[in-house]
């Protein structure tokens, strides 16, 4: 059986979503806009260039120097030159370095803004952005030195550097330098056109790409913890009708909503649960849909501001080529995608939470409703050396108060840089880098609070208290899904192995959980593609 290659994403040809960004950083090729009337946009903003330049036009950042030295006048000589060395002095990235996976992103996300065909850009960069992305060719980043204004000079002067054959590329899982693969390959290092250096480089692209991949975890994380809220109120013998349909109606969050209705489709069964004279659960399971729905209803106002920044133009100056003018502006300013990851971050941190509180719960023999101590599954003498998920129930606590530490919002934080030229600035890429932060503990989280609501709901099924029928075809499913690579804990064995498994199926959504209008109701299980 061959598998279908995937279609190549086109630039140029329309916006973008962050589901395309996503699909070209999992490996999907990219191909340009090859209508004329594109094509011919691009041309004329290089012309008009080329003509004002011809005239002795003033041009930021092509006739001048950048930022604060924009009063100094570069002579005609030297403009050739000069985007060279904005790539070069700001080669200064300090920390851990992006991934290749984010590194496409990257490249993707900064070739949508360059083809929105404003920026005064030749077909030949645009071109050569291609072919890195489709030879599997990606910048090697540096995630720190970014204020996110004018966007993100420093990290992106190494997508620059790669266009021209020089630092260092990741090429089949390995950091070479650029040069090398280039000549490997047969690929003409790019020589940048004055405006170029500045239009690569002076944009929200590394915030941005991180925002879209944020975004994508964050929405199944949604879904997750919605699922495991479930088995939780499963294992818990818990009142199933604090979901009830009638009584969401009166508070109408749609998120909210979706997630009670989830919740009410997943805890469907044929007889009614042990204990459901229960009057209320504690508020972890009771409020669920309220926390997991704040993160619900804010996904589609955080999607219009991602999905909007990534289909726009924003360099400085902006190159109107079609009325022969030269913009000067601020379009480099992340200002919406750092409030959208600090508020996403905050969204998910609170997931975590949830689940740490369910956790605590779930393991404290005082609270779960007759489940052995520490869901340990040890019997008779065995049971009093054995402590089960004690430890990772700590685990969780840490990771959980790691996460919520990490909510502080970046963008409260500008400071005056570069001469006070930039005096207010968004730290976007910070806020980025923070939420991918609180996405990974959150994660961690979900993996302990996955397998612990599993074994509890094995220690149900072994102590007659719970049938297999009594589950819904939902919770069944993921609950055997979870077991075909969890082996209920008995006799207490290191888990981290279990914890990291899982993390790894999280972060590439093993599991459908919800499923699309178009998937069957049933289908709650299998890999995600890419």
């Amino acid at each position: 059986m061959t598998t279908q290659k995937p279609q190549p994403i086109r630039f140029g040809a329309g916006r973008l979503t962050i589901e395309d960004v996503i699909a070209i950083a999992d490996g999907a090729p990219a191909a340009m806009n090859q209508d004329a009337a594109f094509t011919a946009k691009i041309d004329r903003g290089v012309a008009f260039l080329e003509r004002l330049l011809l005239d002795d036009g003033v041009i930021y950042g092509v006739t001048t120097g950048y930022g604060d030295s924009c009063t100094v006048a570069i002579p005609p000589e030297l403009v050739p030159e000069l985007p060279l060395h904005l790539t070069r002095f700001h080669g200064c990235g300090l920390g851990e370095h992006l991934t290749q996976h984010q590194a496409r992103a990257v490249l993707a996300t900064r070739l949508c803004s360059l083809s929105q065909g404003v920026s005064g850009v030749s077909h030949e960069l645009l071109n050569q952005m291609v072919t890195l992305l489709n030879q599997g060719i990606s910048p090697y980043i540096p995630q720190e030195g970014s204020v996110g204004a004018s966007g993100d000079l420093t990290p992106l002067s190494y997508l620059a550097a790669a266009l021209v054959g020089e630092r260092e590329v990741i090429y089949r899982d390995a950091v070479r330098p650029t040069a090398e693969v280039f000549a490997e390959l047969g690929i003409t290092p790019l020589t940048l056109r004055p405006k170029e250096g500045l239009a690569l480089m002076n944009g929200t692209s590394v915030m941005t790409a991180l925002a879209c991949l944020a975004f994508s975890r964050a929405e199944y994380l949604a879904q997750l913890a919605t699922r495991i809220t479930a088995m939780v109120s499963v294992a818990m013998q818990g009142n199933d009708f604090h979901f009830d349909e009638a009584l969401f109606a009166v508070k109408p969050h749609p998120g909210q909503q979706q997630i009670a209705a989830w919740l009410r489709a997943d805890l469907q069964s044929d007889a009614p649960p042990a204990n459901s004279d229960r009057l209320q659960d504690r508020y972890s399971l009771r409020c669920a849909p309220h926390v997991i729905g704040v993160l619900q209803d804010t996904l589609p106002w955080l999607r219009q501001l991602i999905e909007n920044e990534l289909n726009s133009a924003n360099d400085n100056p902006i190159i109107d080529g079609d009325n022969e003018r030269v913009l000067h502006g601020g379009h480099f300013y992340g200002g919406h995608i750092a409030m959208a990851m600090d508020t996403l971050k905050t969204a998910v941190a609170n997931l975590a939470d949830l689940l740490d509180r369910q956790m605590a719960q779930l393991l404290d023999h005082k609270f779960n409703n007759g489940l052995p101590r520490n869901l340990s599954g040890a019997q008779g003498n065995r049971a009093s050396i054995n402590h089960g998920f004690k430890a990772v129930q700590i685990g969780i606590s840490a990771w959980t108060a790691e996460a919520l530490k990490h909510t502080m919002p970046a963008s409260v934080f500008s400071r005056s840089t570069e001469c006070h030229n930039q005096d207010k600035v968004s730290m976007g890429t910070i806020a980025s880098r923070d939420c991918l932060r609180v996405l990974e503990l959150t994660e961690q989280v979900a993996s302990a609070a996955l397998l612990a609501s599993t074994q509890a709901m094995v220690l149900r099924l072994r102590q007659g208290e719970l049938q297999p029928e009594q589950l819904s075809p939902t919770l069944h499913g993921m609950l055997y899904a979870v077991l075909e690579d969890f082996e209920p804990v008995v006799e207490d064995r290191p888990l981290e192995t279990d914890l990291r498994r899982v993390v790894h199926m999280i972060q590439h959504q093993q599991w459908l959980l919800y499923p699309h209008p178009q998937e069957p109701r049933n289908r709650v299980s299998g890999h995600k593609d890419g």
